[in-house]
């Protein structure tokens, strides 16, 4: 099954303490590298995430995020630091009587807005944390499916460049014997114009020696070969970016020969056109995992 690196997950889930939220991007990268951002007190928890991402994913340049929204209104998280507040108040009255007045008695609000009179209770960790992991565990298979529908795309796309792609090679055998004829005429035409007797033994010779120079059926044979690899590439049900990316190479390697050896337009014309499926092909082959 082919994937693509570029997805993107979203998964929400509610639970006593709080909103968890996980949202997973996925860009083309060489290797596997994950930038992982967790809330304070669920830090623990990167080394799991990062063990959960390398199960499901063998390449890409992964942003996990993970956003936890404690539920504040419930009485549960709030207490108050009865010490600290008496300790105040104790503190007020001794004021007052130093001071020998009838001041104004100490607020209740007051009180509760000195630093470190209402704490938040902790969280038990360790459910927060199985929580959290429960939910990677059922955003991943979204992300890897979101990834499998992309590679669909992508290797509908890679066929067609395939496709089109053995369509200009058979053009290009179709092409060769005119042009050896059209080369076999136009020296036949010179030695005429130049009104010498033609050794046709001669001629034979350096036509077959041309030949050779401008032969490319061994580089058509390959191309045909490296065509067929990727199609065969495009089935496996693994990691194949760097499969087709090798065979990209290949295959422009073949067509630079093919152009290089050129003796007609036609044939030049031909060549330039399967670099550029090459390289339309080696554009999407970037983005396959």
């Amino acid at each position: 099954m082919i994937r693509s690196m570029t997805a993107f997950a979203h998964k929400q889930a509610q639970t006593e303490w709080g909103t968890l939220t996980w949202e997973i991007r996925s860009v083309n990268h060489r290797y596997l590298e994950a930038a992982i951002r967790l809330p304070d007190c669920l830090r623990p928890l990167e080394t799991s995430v990062r063990e959960a991402l390398k199960k499901q994913l063998s390449r890409g340049k992964i942003d996990c995020n993970l956003r936890f929204q404690r539920d504040e209104s419930s009485n549960a998280l709030i207490e108050v630091n009865q010490a600290l507040a008496e300790q105040l108040i104790t503190a007020s009255q001794q004021i007052n009587t130093l001071l020998k007045t009838n001041a104004t008695p100490i607020k209740a609000m007051e009180i509760l807005n000195w630093p470190g009179i209402v704490q938040g209770v902790e969280l038990d960790a360790k459910p927060l944390q199985t929580a959290a992991i429960k939910l990677l565990e059922a955003t991943l298979p979204e992300l890897r499916d979101s990834r499998e529908r992309e590679g669909k795309k992508l290797q509908t796309l890679i066929r067609q460049r395939c496709d089109a792609m053995e369509s200009c090679i058979a053009q290009i055998k179709t092409c060769l014997p005119q042009v050896l004829e059209t080369i076999r005429q136009t020296l036949s035409n010179r030695l005429a114009e130049l009104k010498s007797e033609i050794d046709l033994s001669r001629l034979e010779q350096e036509l077959v020696l041309l030949a050779q120079k401008l032969d490319v059926d061994e580089e058509l044979d390959r191309l045909a070969t490296h065509l067929i690899e990727v199609r065969r590439t495009l089935t496996l049900d693994e990691a194949v970016g760097r499969r087709l990316d090798f065979l990209m190479q290949e295959l422009n390697r073949e067509v630079n020969t093919i152009a290089s050896k050129s003796a007609s337009a036609e044939i030049t014309r031909i060549s330039v056109e399967l670099k550029v499926l090459i390289e339309q092909m080696r554009e999407q082959v970037q983005n396959i995992e």
